[in-house]
């Protein structure tokens, strides 16, 4: 008999459960007090490969013990959820490498009917080859329409954050993004294709991006505005650029852009510690003031000048 809805808490009680019968399963393993180690991760993705029926899961193991041999276990338990349509993956503050991100991404390759896909890194290892096999991953989830990746503090760096932007371009039917790249070390190069390939996502309407703490500098915020003047049915973005020096010219050109999304209802700016100026508060808000649908406008300027202008 199909059942609608399970959630476990305890492993052992997931793989004595009947496998078969589940449309709809949630997993908590974070922060288990025996934590989840590789050969429980191979466990659980044994297990999932007998769930064929599944269309949503969530998989919750933050802050466990999984590294790369973990992650191929469940990716090998992924890949036969052919069905899976939403799926949440909660794997931040783990050991996972490039090894197992290329595997999980090459499991979701067969899970066509994905539109909805959750996926938590932060502090794990990717580096930029990881950043590269999911970019290569993600091409291939062609019905893809909501997609959210926290990256945080990855080491990344300029090429792995360009072949992940290159691989977004191709995502086409994206529709809500959210790209949290905290803490890397993407530079000027990777923020600017990164720009590029979001400019090619022409259906988006919601997009949040943390660029915070990535050295992109003026040349790179320069680029990300050019790219985002494209996203034309944008009407909700987030965007957060701190501490990146990106001055008055890189706040000039984002302004610029933006201008351009026409269908922007809801704007957040998040500009802190980037040596803008008074010059720069001017020509940002002069771009601003044309975006004529704005409702809602947050944006946080707090440099170690004060500044202040009116829209």
């Amino acid at each position: 008999m199909i059942q609608q809805k399970k959630y476990f808490n305890k492993l052992e009680e997931f793989l004595s459960s009947s496998l078969q019968s589940f449309q709809i399963l949630h997993i908590d393993l974070n922060n288990q007090e025996n934590q989840i180690s590789d050969i429980n991760a191979s466990d659980l993705g044994f297990g999932l490969g007998k769930c064929t029926n599944l269309s949503y899961l969530t998989l919750g193991l933050e802050q466990n013990q999984i590294g790369d041999k973990g992650a191929q276990g469940l990716s090998s338990g992924l890949r036969k959820c052919i069905n899976l349509s939403n799926l949440t993956l909660q794997l931040q503050r783990n050991k996972i490498g490039v090894i197992g991100i290329q595997s999980l991404f090459s499991s979701l390759e067969k899970c066509t009917n994905l539109s909805n896909l959750t996926l938590d890194l932060w502090q794990n290892q990717i580096g930029d080859e990881g950043a590269s096999g999911l970019g290569s991953g993600l091409e291939k989830c062609t019905n893809l329409s909501n997609l959210t990746l926290d990256l945080r503090s990855n080491q990344i760096y300029a090429i792995g954050s360009s072949d992940l932007g290159d691989s977004l371009g191709k995502c086409t039917n994206l529709s809500n993004l959210t790209l949290d790249l905290w803490g890397n070390t993407i530079g000027a190069i990777g923020a600017s294709v990164i720009g590029y390939g979001l400019g090619n996502c022409t259906n988006l309407s919601n997009l949040t991006l943390n660029l915070e703490r990535n050295q992109i500098g003026s040349s790179g915020a320069s680029c990300l505005g050019f790219g985002l003047e494209n996203c034309t049915n944008l009407s909700s973005l987030t965007l957060n650029l701190g501490y990146n020096q990106i001055g008055d010219e890189g706040v000039l050109e984002l302004g610029s852009g933006l201008y351009k999304c026409t269908n922007l209802q809801n704007l957040t700016l998040q500009l802190w510690s980037n040596y803008i100026d008074v010059q720069g508060a001017s020509d940002l808000g002069s771009g601003l003031r044309k975006c004529t649908n704005l409702s809602n406008l947050t944006l946080y300027l707090r440099q170690k000048q004060f500044i202040c202008f009116i829209l």
